[in-house]
């Protein structure tokens, strides 16, 4: 049933959305309270929608705009975010949450100044709400500007001295400012008024080897370890401590648990390759230290201890390398000369290890540039398990949500953070009309109207056997559609004969002659016989030179051609989908006969939307982007929901190296339906 109601859903909120003005306050009300369930029930882009549906209808209210823009948080959108923020301030400015939710669009972007204004601006009009106020220390804390943070703090502890939460927020800033005793007392208390959290224990422990408490940070560990702690710093942490106290069995244990619960830190495998390495075990210590050179390349300090490990290898040329790598970035590191030195006297290089020994003795000179490393075992000392402030828009977002709407109404494929689901960069392909279009749940999303007045006007005059869809793609025929469609092929082939030869230049013949050339025209498309598709086309065309969807079908079935040729193996362009700047050129005949089409389209329909963003396309595979962001404008100048022309130009902007641009339409991409976007998004800012 899940599906159903995901089904039901949208077509509520078409139907809201259809009946107007009339009962527009009743409406948007109602659409309001589903895009606040489906935000709570983690549905973002549905909960988009319906938001979008609210400020198409009332666009001077404030809270659609801020409730689709908690949305675009869940999904990493901050650029779009943003936008609604300032959207929603613009309308209401007197609104706390507006100026709470864009201080943590803010914080999330690394702009701690502007998120540190925002929440002293919510907190003009909610001074005592918590939340506003622990969000503000927190940047205050990353701005280095402790003190301020502290009087936060404390001013909420004031009120509830008892708030575990709040003597780890202490804590955790008394860390940031090195001040190991407050942050002690603070974990200390923590602990105390809520044992059962692993954070807790975990940041007591950190606290408390980083002080060289052994035995304390010992019991502190194993109580968060005890606690179902999931952090592999623990682990790390504790395995340290039973390093130094030579328990090397429990110390590998800690490591291999590590590993386990984070399979792509190299701090794990670094410190595990260490004990190894002490214990004698080069052979596994040298595949530790290359796995965490893979996780973190820049961590100089692992270079040489694999470097010492392919010593005692004899694996000289390797070590050399390691060693090499070292000076290249640290040349005031002397043992990497000495070290690089006895590499190569052990490989019979004689002269080059003495030119080692002798740059190392000309920098002992130099005592004031000597730099050193860490080559011990690494503690974990980032905050342990830090929450995702994220949830707390959707929690925010949804109060008041109707005890009648279950989790089940929103089991869909675009539930959740779908930002982390892979999507290959690729344009949105052509548009084209044919009988038949697939409408799967990512298309029900897209707000593009796929429809034009011409074309609709020759639906209505009911002379093709199937109203024309525009669509981005066909329907699969089965083999018994195929058989049919040949048949009619057949069926007007003996029609088209039989028109010919009654045709006469004044005759009404010749409109039903056009038309059943245009009718063949589009069961050979289907088929895949553009060749016989664009001949009767043509012929149509000579014959009623108004008929403005043909010169456009005529230029989508050109292109569909050179796929067909393509696929065949003859040199000819790549195909839309094809990210920009691995296409090769049309044949300029091809190219240009094309391009006449649609801007004969263009010029003579300028509504046609689908013909800019097709052009745009084209111009995209031709490798002239700057045209294409021209025509992909002109489309959505047109059709300001036009979701695919917004995608395409943001690839594009983002090819040519103009990102934000590119985010931007991305996030209004994400926004029309195109819930792809969100990922590209996530992978291209910053």
């Amino acid at each position: 049933m899940r599906k159903v109601w995901h089904i039901v859903l949208i077509g509520l909120g078409a139907w809201f959305l259809a009946l107007g003005s009339v009962s527009a306050q009743l409406n948007t009300d109602r659409i309001t309270a589903i895009g606040r369930n489906a935000l709570y029930f983690d549905d973002y882009v549905l909960s988009i929608q319906y938001f979008n549906q609210v400020i198409k209808l009332k666009p001077y209210l404030s809270d659609p705009y801020l409730l689709r823009a908690i949305a675009k948080i869940q999904l990493g959108d901050y650029t779009g975010a943003e936008l609604d923020c300032n959207a929603a301030i613009e309308r209401n400015p007197f609104q706390p949450g507006a100026y709470y939710t864009r201080g943590f669009i803010y914080r999330q972007t690394k702009q701690l100044e502007k998120a540190a204004q925002d929440f002293s601006e919510a907190l003009v009009f909610a001074p005592e709400n918590r939340t506003y106020i622990a969000m503000r220390a927190d940047v205050l804390a990353e701005l280095k500007q402790y003190d301020l943070a502290l009087q936060d703090i404390n001013h909420l502890l004031h009120r509830d001295p008892q708030s575990a939460a709040l003597h780890f927020e202490k804590g955790s800033i008394c860390l940031r400012s090195n001040d190991t005793i407050c942050a002690l007392d603070a974990f200390t208390k923590a602990t105390e008024y809520d044992s059962q959290n692993p954070a807790n224990w975990s940041a007591l422990g950190l606290v408390q080897l980083m002080q060289d408490n052994q035995d304390e940070a010992l019991i502190s560990l194993s109580k968060s370890i005890e606690h179902g702690s999931k952090w592999a710093g623990d682990y790390i942490n504790r395995g340290i401590i039973y390093y130094r106290k030579h328990n090397y069995r429990s110390a590998l244990s800690d490591y291999d648990k590590a590993v386990a619960l984070s399979p792509r830190d190299a701090q794990c495998y670094y410190n595990r390759g260490v004990l190894r390495q002490e214990l004698g075990d080069y052979n596994r210590a040298l595949e530790d230290f290359t796995q965490a050179i893979t996780f973190a390349p820049e961590q100089i300090e692992i270079y040489y201890q694999r470097g010492l490990v392919q010593l005692q290898l004899r694996q000289w040329q390797d070590a050399l390398q390691d060693f090499n790598t070292i000076i290249a970035r640290y040349p005031y590191f002397l043992p990497a000369y000495y070290l690089a030195a006895q590499a190569e006297t052990s490989l019979g290089h004689g002269k080059e290890a003495y030119q080692l020994r002798q740059q190392a003795y000309n920098l002992e000179q130099q005592k004031d540039s000597i730099q050193s490393l860490q080559t011990n075992m690494q503690v974990a000392d980032s905050q342990p398990q830090q929450r995702d402030r994220r949830k707390e828009f959707s929690a925010l977002a949804a109060q008041n949500q109707e005890s009648s709407e279950e989790e089940n109404k929103y089991d869909s494929d675009t539930r959740g953070t779908i930002q982390t689901r892979y999507t290959d960069v690729v344009n949105e392909p052509n548009i084209f009309l044919s009988y038949y279009a697939t409408n799967n749940n990512a298309n029900a999303l897209r707000q593009t109207n796929y429809s034009h007045a011409t074309v609709d006007a020759y639906n209505s005059s009911m002379r093709l056997p199937a109203p024309l869809r525009f669509t981005t793609k066909e329907m699969t025929l089965t083999a018994d559609m195929v058989n049919q469609h040949f048949a009619q092929i057949s069926n007007l082939s003996h029609q088209i004969d039989l028109l010919e030869q009654m045709a006469s230049p004044h005759s009404q013949n010749n409109a039903q002659l056009c038309a059943a050339y245009i009718a063949r025209a589009f069961e050979f498309a289907l088929v895949q016989d553009y060749s016989s598709a664009l001949d009767d086309v043509t012929r149509a065309i000579l014959m009623d030179g108004n008929l403005y969807f043909a010169y456009f079908c005529r230029a989508n079935w050109r292109y569909k051609l050179l796929e067909y040729k393509r696929a065949m193996g003859e040199d000819i362009p790549a195909d839309t989908r094809t990210a920009p700047g691995t296409r090769k050129r049309a044949a300029s005949a091809d190219f240009e006969m094309m391009m006449r089409d649609y801007d004969y389209v263009i010029n003579s329909l300028p509504d046609f939307s689908f013909a800019y963003y097709n052009k745009a396309n084209m111009l995209c595979i031709q490798q002239d982007f700057k045209a294409a962001i021209s025509y992909y404008s002109q489309a959505i100048a047109v059709d300001g929901d036009f979701a695919e022309a917004y995608f395409n130009r943001g690839l594009t902007y983002i090819y040519i190296g103009e990102t934000d641009k590119g985010i931007a339409d991305l996030s209004k991409a994400g926004e029309l339906g195109i819930y792809q976007a969100y990922n590209l998004i996530s992978r291209f800012q910053n």
